[in-house]
């Protein structure tokens, strides 16, 4: 039989090594969560798999294993008739499953016999899960964080990406959480990930930093959207030194109402407007729901940069404990705007505060 190997972790330096990443897990498995970057060729589908469980519990190891390896070898087979077909000889392939046990071991035993330099993840996804929670909880806070901070609608979020653009470190946090961080922070037609699958972002995103460089970061909560960030990250943002982009609040209110047409299923504003009668009162929560209804989008955001927003950033601002670095003042907020604040930003990292 051709030579099966094992990967014995799933540190970066390993993965790497591989040109292709396969979850043989099932579809609902690789949903939860997976190693950033694999592809999902399960060997069973969930129904598949929740026979072969009731099986094994209710009749016998024998039956299951047979029904089971019927699938796995269907399942096999039609993976090499699409997804591999056109695989070159010299590919080497990682295969893991929930713990590297039958799933993983039964597609690499048939990918070696084709030819393939097969390795299994020794421990699977158990093993790169352990790997998550150790760097993420148990490890020191992330090394050399600074952050983005400024009040709503200031245009953190555009500047982090001219800063990325530029070349410097940084961590789009609110991307990686497919949330904006605030009261309408859902993005558009995407559905945030679970806790898990944030985390394997997360740490997919830190392992590409050089620690020995500044990471720009766009300051939040510990809470984005329904999503926790892990210690190691929230420690360091807690004392991290910081950037500030100053914006006129007029101006902050025009950027929020293209950002609400463009971001936001504007139907269902008055019903997120409705949730806050307890912070702001019903009478004003109804005034701020007609306002939606009726398409004032700018009044609406100014009203709530006054009474909201800029409220409750400025309560988490006084918990900031690190230096300010330097402060970014825009008149105006556009492209050419971003893009100079942007380049202030790199000069106060850079040591040389303009004024």
């Amino acid at each position: 039989m051709a030579e099966i190997r094992a990967a014995p972790d799933a540190e970066p330096a390993t993965l790497g090594a591989f040109e292709v990443i396969i979850d043989a897990r099932s579809p609902s498995e690789f949903a939860t969560d997976h190693i950033p970057g694999a592809v999902s060729l399960p060997v069973l589908n969930d129904a598949e798999r929740a026979e072969v469980g009731r099986i094994y519990v209710q009749e016998s190891r024998f039956k299951a294993r047979r029904v089971g390896g019927a699938y796995v070898a269907a399942n096999v087979a039609r993976h090499l008739e699409t997804a591999m077909a056109d695989w070159p000889p010299a590919l080497r392939p990682l295969v893991y499953c929930w713990r590297g046990g039958m799933r993983s071991n039964s597609m690499a035993v048939i990918l070696a016999e084709v030819g393939w330099r097969t390795s299994v993840l020794a421990g699977g996804y158990r093993t790169y899960r352990r790997r998550v929670s150790r760097r993420l909880y148990d490890d020191e806070p992330v090394r050399n964080v600074v952050l983005l901070e400024g009040l709503t609608g200031a245009g953190k979020t555009e500047v982090l990406a001219r800063l990325a653009a530029e070349g410097v470190q940084t961590l789009d946090l609110e991307g990686l959480a497919a949330h904006r961080g605030s009261l309408f922070g859902a993005l558009a037609g995407r559905v945030q990930p679970g806790q898990k699958a944030f985390e394997s972002r997360l740490l997919g995103a830190l392992d590409r930093l050089d620690p020995a460089r500044p990471v720009v970061v766009e300051a939040e909560s510990s809470k984005i959207g329904e999503l926790i960030l892990p210690p190691a990250l929230w420690k360091a943002m807690q004392g991290a030194p910081r950037i500030a982009l100053l914006a006129p609040a007029e101006a902050r209110a025009r950027r929020l109402a293209q950002i609400y047409v463009a971001d936001l299923d504007l139907e269902a504003l008055p019903d997120v407007l409705a949730r806050l009668d307890d912070r702001i009162g019903k009478k004003r929560a109804l005034a701020w729901a007609a306002l939606a209804r009726a398409g004032e989008l700018e009044a609406l955001a100014a009203e709530l940069i006054e009474a909201h927003y800029d409220p409750a950033y400025r309560r988490s601002l006084r918990k900031a404990a690190g230096p300010l670095l330097g402060e970014v003042r825009l008149t105006w907020l556009g492209p050419e705007a971003f893009a100079e604040a942007a380049a202030q930003a790199v000069q106060i990292l850079a040591g040389r505060r303009t004024s």
